[in-house]
């Protein structure tokens, strides 16, 4: 600061404010493939980013698993397995979704899978043993899913909980009610009303189920929303900076409640999907979803710290889990090496989000 002398006057020049993208917002990133700063001109050359690296990532990686299991088996590229993936990633892909939205709050989910188990239960049950429409009883089980979205929701705000903590307890919680609602037995002869999406129609001589393009158009809808709306922008906002969101007047309980009510319909969603595509309420369905979810959102290039994430970028890593493990199987390899591999790329994909994030600091 410097003086300087007018008439009798002395006056100060004014100290200079910080600049606004340091004050509670992150500091913008350069455009993939946008001009270099005069930082990165100075290191000889333009800077990668944590975000280019988290969305380009993922794709990479499935178009290399892709072309490696065309290659190596004659099976892979054929229609018909190619809609075995989609039904097998449809129900992952569902869960996915929800758990997304909780990650980039800087949450996590445990119950998702044991929690779409119980709505799959739930709607089967009251359609076949209580005689309850079909419609109703898809409802009836949705509404269970959005019930413990609620709790963990309701938990994690107004208790102040952790969400590993709370999650975790609501997962035993659902898996005993599935069993004890149950009776451990399985749930067939279901209306075809239940059942429905299961069906196929044909495209290009490949059956497609109807389950598929539910799966896809909730993940069209959910890109629309993060990206395009206030509501989409302040999930961003609770993982990254969750106390100036509180300060720029977004009310944080109400809005982290809400994800986790969200997240807790698409639940629902997805157990709608398991029983179409089983034909039966299997009270044993949904033991590992939970894990399969967090390893798509994971590969997907979602930060586990909140805040960094794309859904088209959980859709990416749902598919390549999909390929990994039908193409290993086409292999003749082992499931259980399957789940291995699975285990090993997730400890990877969360180093790479380490790195990214310590490259953007």
């Amino acid at each position: 600061m410097t003086e300087h002398q007018t008439g009798d006057k002395t006056t100060k020049d004014p100290i200079p404010l910080p600049d606004e993208t340091h004050m509670g917002t992150p500091t913008a990133q350069p455009a993939m493939g946008g001009p270099a700063t005069r930082g990165d001109e100075m290191e000889g050359g333009p800077r990668i980013t944590g975000e280019q690296i988290a969305k380009a990532g993922p794709l990479l990686a499935l178009l290399l698993a892709c072309l490696y299991f065309t290659i190596a088996t004659d099976q892979f590229l054929k229609g018909d397995n190619f809609s075995l993936i989609f039904q097998q990633v449809m129900v992952i892909g569902t869960i996915a979704i929800g758990q997304t939205i909780i990650i980039l709050t800087a949450g996590i989910d445990l119950s998702c899978g044991a929690v779409m188990a119980f709505g799959s239960i739930v709607m089967t049950k009251m359609a076949v043993d209580n005689g309850v429409p079909p419609v109703l009883a898809i409802l009836l089980g949705i509404g269970a899913c959005v019930a413990f979205g609620f709790i963990n929701g309701g938990l994690v705000t107004f208790m102040g909980l952790p969400p590993f903590i709370v999650t975790l307890g609501t997962l035993n919680i659902a898996f005993a009610l599935t069993h004890i609602y149950s009776n451990d037995n399985t749930i067939s002869d279901l209306p075809s009303a239940m059942t429905a999406l299961g069906n196929t129609f044909d495209l290009g001589g490949t059956a497609v189920t109807y389950g598929s393009l539910v799966c896809l158009g909730l993940f069209a809808i959910t890109w629309f929303v993060l990206t395009q709306t206030a509501w989409g922008r302040r999930v961003y906002a609770l993982g990254d900076a969750p106390e100036a969101t509180r300060l720029m007047g977004v009310n944080v309980r109400r809005q982290l409640l809400m994800v986790y009510v969200v997240a807790g319909a698409i639940y629902g969603v997805a157990a709608l999907l398991l029983v179409s595509r089983t034909d039966v309420g299997d009270p044993n369905a949904g033991q590992t979803e939970n894990l399969d979810a967090i390893t798509a959102v994971v590969l997907g290039g979602t930060s586990l710290f909140g805040g960094r994430g794309t859904i088209i970028g959980t859709l990416i890593g749902a598919l390549f889990v999909g390929v990994l493990r039908n193409g290993l199987i086409l292999k003749g390899v082992e499931s259980i090496y399957v789940t291995l591999f699975t285990g090993i790329l997730v400890i990877l994909a969360v180093s790479v989000d380490q790195f990214a994030r310590r490259r953007a600091l």
